[in-house]
């Protein structure tokens, strides 16, 4: 990635955009140093104008942006950068710097952000949390048991307890998917590709 960064005097504006719900979250600078940083931490880093200094989103508030993707605009003077925001991402705790909520077209895309927030999330109480604190193998096995106690009540007649155990695995899945470093855009990717061919 080629980016110009003396065009502008050392810094290219970076718009954040959430990978999973698409919406706009903030504008920021980088400069070369922030952008290696961004790449060798898997943390979203800045230039701050105001402090003149390396800025990493979340140092101080714990609400960090993970990179997933990053794209350079066709004058190689402008970042498109596509993240997952840990809490809120706006300085004034709103889910982003315009004031508008951060919140998926569709239910999924919204669970999935429930679980990475909590994934990161304080709370001792938290089931999310104590899956991801078990480790890999007993999300697994949690994504299994789901899977069995559906296919056992597919075979009987109550809609009720079918529909609950689907979403049971589903939102297990969701999980795994998560702690594999995964989303729902990468199996409908795959799957579209499938499609089309």
């Amino acid at each position: 990635m080629k980016i110009d960064f003396e065009k502008s005097g050392g810094l290219v504006p970076a718009v954040i955009q959430d990978a999973n719900t698409h919406k706009v979250l903030m504008l920021g600078y980088m400069n070369q140093e922030a952008f290696d940083q961004t790449m060798s931490t898997g943390k979203v880093t800045f230039f701050s104008r105001s402090k003149n200094r390396l800025w990493m989103k979340g140092e101080e508030s714990g609400n960090f942006l993970e990179l997933k993707s990053m794209a350079l605009d066709c004058d190689n003077d402008s970042l498109l950068i596509k993240a997952i925001p840990i809490g809120p991402v706006c300085h004034t705790g709103a889910d982003t710097c315009w004031g508008e909520k951060n919140h998926a077209d569709d239910f999924l895309t919204y669970l999935e952000g429930i679980i990475e927030l909590r994934k990161h999330s304080t709370d001792g109480t938290s089931y999310v949390k104590s899956l991801f604190e078990r480790g890999l193998n007993k999300i697994a096995q949690k994504l299994g048991e789901e899977a069995v106690e559906m296919i056992i009540e597919a075979k009987d007649d109550n809609h009720e307890l079918f529909i609950n155990e689907a979403a049971d695995l589903l939102f297990h899945y969701l999980i795994l998917l998560n702690r594999k470093g995964f989303s729902l855009q990468d199996i409908k990717e795959v799957l579209r590709k499938r499609h089309s061919s």
